[in-house]
């Protein structure tokens, strides 16, 4: 029965390419080389054939340079191109400067929307190292004074860091997913119920549908008895293949008890992607978005039509596979019809909605973005295609909305301009502008209503639990320990 196998740990890979170049610190190390040769912005931009504009760019940190040209720029210096490429700022100054460019573009500094600082040759050093200390001190005060909520927040971005490192692709959970489809000799195409309960069968479980599985899971997974517990009535709002295929997938994946949240995120990712990689094939999806891709009609309604799976469950799968096979940025929502956000994903620079944390989670989305237009479309039926305009570039979004039991659920998928080409619906003529998070945008009342009611009403705010413990207590978040094991003994076969 046993046939786990180690977890490949979801961990940010060394960069090995142009993407993975530290961009302060190859400029700054240009400069410092520069500047210790005596060679102008001009002389050195005349020698590997550009501007002193460009050059001034790339020191600066503001562009991601070609191998190619960096190459370049070692020869025109004479070092040779290892020295560029150091991970350590080339004096104590320059590490300064860095830190203070890093902080002015992080999250905090935006939230608290302070003017930005010129880091220059002007800026004496003693002010820049005050500066500096005080980002570092607000950093530490607000990291010590985080409560549960914030440690949440902090290693849900943690993750979506590393999620966006890797393209959201993870080829070490591809392969699980290829070795057990070709132990039960699927064909390719859609996973039926009946495959998913011959997986089962081949990994020793059997499956039992109950009606008092515990209110706070769903499924219930008994490893002394190889059964595993599942619902007996189906949610119409959910896929049935889904929860039996992650409880596998954590037993394939040797997941044990969580060692704290972060951990806890680890396994939910993996278990979910492997459970969507069972249902979506690899080999076949990928297939069938090159040759929708080649024609220039992608689409996840085709790609959920396709596979017979939820639409957020062939967003989430089209975030795996279109940076990896087709060459395609994508960002992907799920906002609440509250309209805040309830998860999310990005490699092609789209700027969520952020705390000073960096924490997405709960943060109102702005009002013209496609996810939350859509719930003012009363066509449920069709997709929703819209142009947004952000301070980040113009994006195209597909956007739908779900019911659950927790409320209304919009599910986007969004690329850059320049890519919406190859999908369908990109003649849409709908178009938004976002200047978030600028507070004139969305969040600030209009002057008039605001006039009018500023001083006159009291709303009373819904409270919500996480208010209190973003993470109950417990292994398992959210889960109640006792209840499963009362459950687990009720339902274990008696000698």
């Amino acid at each position: 029965m046993d046939q786990r196998a180690p977890a490949a740990p979801l961990t940010r890979p060394v960069p090995t390419d142009d993407a993975g170049i530290d961009t302060l610190v190859v400029g700054r190390r240009i400069r410092h080389l520069r500047t210790a040769q005596g060679m102008t912005l001009d002389e050195l931009g005349a020698a590997v054939g550009r501007a002193a504009s460009q050059i001034s760019m790339l020191e600066n940190g503001h562009r991601e340079p070609k191998l190619s040209l960096l190459q370049q720029v070692a020869n025109a210096l004479g070092v040779p191109l290892a020295e560029l490429l150091a991970s350590e700022a080339p004096s104590r100054r320059a590490a300064l400067e860095i830190q203070l460019e890093r902080a002015q573009r992080g999250p905090l500094f935006s939230a608290l929307e302070l003017p930005t600082v010129k880091v220059g040759k002007s800026l004496p050093t003693d002010a820049l190292e005050t500066i500096v200390g005080l980002q570092a001190e607000i950093q530490r005060l607000l990291t010590e004074n985080a409560a549960t909520p914030e440690e949440a927040r902090r290693a849900n971005s943690e993750l979506r860091a590393m999620m966006r490192a890797r393209d959201n692709y993870f080829p070490e959970l591809e392969a699980h997913a290829r070795a057990l489809l070709t132990a039960i000799d699927h064909p390719g195409g859609p996973l039926s119920q009946r495959a998913t309960a011959d997986l089962a069968a081949h990994l020793g479980f059997s499956l039992h549908y109950v009606h008092d599985l515990p209110h706070s899971t769903r499924s219930v997974t008994d490893l002394e008895n190889g059964r595993i517990y599942l619902p007996h009535a189906v949610n119409s709002s959910s896929d049935p293949r889904s929860p039996l295929l992650q409880a596998l997938a954590s037993h394939v994946l040797g997941h044990t008890e969580p060692t704290g949240y972060g951990d806890f995120l680890h396994q939910r990712v993996e278990s979910n992607y492997l459970a969507a990689a069972l249902m979506l094939p690899e080999d076949g999806a990928v297939a069938l978005l090159k040759e929708a891709k080649a024609e220039r009609r992608l689409s996840v309604e085709d790609l959920r039509d396709a596979y017979a799976v939820p639409y957020e469950t062939a967003a989430h799968r089209f975030t795996n596979l279109a940076t990896r096979h087709l060459d395609i940025p994508v960002h992907f929502m799920k906002a609440h019809e509250s309209g805040t956000l309830h998860k999310a994903y990005e490699n092609d620079g789209v700027r969520f909605p952020s705390d000073p944390l960096g924490s997405i989670e709960g943060q109102p989305v702005c009002r013209h973005w496609t996810a939350r237009v859509v719930f003012q479309i009363p066509d449920r039926f069709s997709p929703y295609y819209q142009y947004t305009d952000t301070s980040s570039g113009t994006y195209w979004c597909t956007s739908r909305v779900q019911a659950s039991p927790d409320g209304e659920f919009s599910v986007s998928v969004g690329v850059p301009f320049a890519h919406v080409r190859w999908f369908l619906g990109r003649e849409t003529t709908e178009r938004a502008q976002s200047r978030c998070p600028d507070p004139d945008c969305c969040r600030r009342a209009p002057a008039d209503l605001t006039q009018r009611w500023g001083t006159k009403s009291w709303p009373s705010a819904r409270p919500h639990a996480s208010m209190l413990a973003a993470l109950p207590t417990g292994a398992f978040p959210g889960v109640d320990q006792t209840e499963v094991y009362t459950f687990l003994e009720r339902h274990a076969p008696r000698a």
